[in-house]
């Protein structure tokens, strides 16, 4: 935190002496979050007196009234937050509106319980935009509006809203989905998140590691367990790289349901491309043991020390205890020892 003010005081200093330049709100818009991220907001109100003194008076670039708005909410003064918004987007008022401060604007509404007003602000800029001569529009509006939809618990409407962005030439990238089919998943709307999937998929809109995860997760809620399975499948497929959390919870599953194999087969997938910890190969290994497949436990052991990693100091003993339920105690010892003796004979041929 002290970094960041140090480099924020900086900055104004630079602002305040900096000879032949004009104050630009965009600058000072930026000065203004920095001080709301540091918790100055007095710096707030500060930037904003400064700004308008340079500016003769009057404001006539939108772009700051969002940040101004942030700080009055937040002292719980809404009186004053949406007479700024009346200053910036009244029926009388003289400020230029862009896309970026219209954004603003709409985000603050919508985050502090004036929703209708932001849905009200929101038809007039759809109304404004008029491309290439005015854009009054862009994939920022289109997700606050959906947020607040997904807020007031109107998860159609706000479905709605994301399917007729591209009305306004504006297209969704990874991010404005992943952040719908999030509150989707979260109140158990999977038939829609699975019909968004694939409007993304149709869209050329690249699904990530958490697209992935969320409709892994959303599968497992509802017990279609092979489904989540499926989609587990397609993100390593496509060469994305999930995380361990993920995996565990898939393998945690279908042990649930008995397809230790299955189970094993992901892992297999995966191996290469994630560290796994001792806790995940304990639960693994113990699951393969419980299911009688010591032939697999002794295999991912043996993969283990291919790949060049170590076991901790507990691993091995834990294997040890996993083998000696059938008397095979004595196998992880052999196996070390020829892994061993592979290296010696390696390193020898290189001398």
């Amino acid at each position: 935190m002290g970094s960041w003010r140090g480099l924020l005081s900086c900055c104004r200093i630079w602002v305040r002496t900096e000879k032949g330049l004009d104050a630009d709100p965009v600058v000072y818009c930026y000065l203004m979050l920095g001080s709301a991220r540091s918790g100055d907001v007095d710096g707030i109100f500060s930037l904003y007196e400064e700004l308008k003194l340079k500016k003769g008076g009057f404001l006539d670039d939108g772009v700051i009234y969002g940040s101004l708005m942030e700080v009055y909410f937040m002292r719980g003064m809404e009186k004053e937050a949406m007479e700024c918004y009346v200053e910036a987007c009244g029926e009388n008022a003289k400020v230029k509106m862009s896309a970026v401060a219209y954004n603003s604007v709409l985000d603050e509404l919508s985050k502090n319980g004036k929703f209708d007003d932001a849905l009200k602000l929101y038809d007039r800029m759809k109304n404004e935009h008029n491309p290439p001569r005015r854009l009054a529009v862009n994939l920022g509006s289109f997700n606050v509006i959906a947020g607040g939809y997904c807020a007031e618990g109107r998860f159609n409407d706000a479905i709605e809203v994301f399917r007729k962005m591209g009305d306004y030439g504006c297209s969704a990238d990874t991010l404005s989905f992943n952040n719908l089919i999030d509150q989707l998943c979260k109140n158990g709307m999977l038939v829609e998140v699975e019909e968004l999937y694939e409007e993304m998929v149709d869209k050329g809109v690249n699904p990530d590691e958490y697209t992935y995860s969320l409709l892994v997760d959303s599968c497992f809620q509802v017990d279609r367990i092979d489904d989540g399975a499926a989609y587990f499948r397609k993100m390593v497929e496509s060469g994305l790289r999930p995380n361990l959390s993920v995996y565990g919870r898939l393998f945690d599953e279908l042990i649930k349901v008995g397809k230790v194999d299955e189970g094993k087969s992901f892992y297999d997938m995966i191996v290469k491309n994630l560290k796994i910890d001792d806790a995940s190969y304990k639960f693994m290994l113990k699951a393969m043991s419980n299911m009688g497949k010591l032939h697999d436990v002794l295999k991912m052991a043996d993969g283990v020390l291919d790949e060049g990693a170590e076991f901790s100091e507990e691993l091995p003993e834990f294997v040890r205890e996993l083998l000696g339920k059938e008397g095979r105690e004595e196998d992880l010892t052999d196996l070390m020892e020829e892994k061993e003796r592979q290296k010696a004979e390696a390193r020898e041929a290189e001398g």
